[in-house]
């Protein structure tokens, strides 16, 4: 019998004192206003991070210089609950169109707020390049120091 393993995800988690409406607000409308400066793939110096607020919609990055850089597309659109976002963004951090990895944003109410949940899964897609990525992931400043940025942005 042969069994496929498929490694764990990246699981990261924030509570904010807001709705969840607000929160949902802030993360997808308001990325750009939040997402650090220094998370970006484009030549450029990044201006803003874009979601289009729809599913098919892209995410991508804004250069001070008006240029584009895609990060992906929205997979799904669910708010003020959940965000499923496909990320093209390999190991080596620059944009693949070939790769599909995923990460969901669940937004649940809580007696001190909104939870919010961000899963980024499917890394092992990223071939020889997991490792690398996974260790930027869960590094002070992967998903939890970006989450971090969120929170003191609601």
């Amino acid at each position: 019998m042969t069994r496929t393993i498929t490694p764990a995800p990246v699981r990261r988690s924030v509570t904010v004192k807001a709705s969840r409406e607000r929160a949902w607000a802030v993360f997808t409308h308001d990325i750009g206003l939040w997402w650090p400066r220094t998370h970006h793939i484009g030549a450029a110096a990044m201006k803003t991070a874009t979601i289009e607020p729809r599913a098919g919609g892209r995410w991508y990055e804004t250069g001070e210089d008006g240029s584009q850089c895609p990060w992906g597309e929205v997979l799904t659109w669910e708010p003020p609950s959940r965000l499923v976002l496909v990320w093209r963004i390999g190991g080596d951090f620059t944009y693949d169109p070939t790769l599909h990895t995923e990460v969901e944003v669940v937004f649940t109410e809580t007696a001190d707020g909104v939870r919010v949940d961000l899963e980024h899964r499917y890394l092992e897609r990223m071939g020889e390049a997991e490792g690398r990525a996974r260790a930027a992931f869960e590094s002070p400043n992967g998903w939890g120091g970006v989450l971090a940025l969120f929170a003191e942005a609601v």
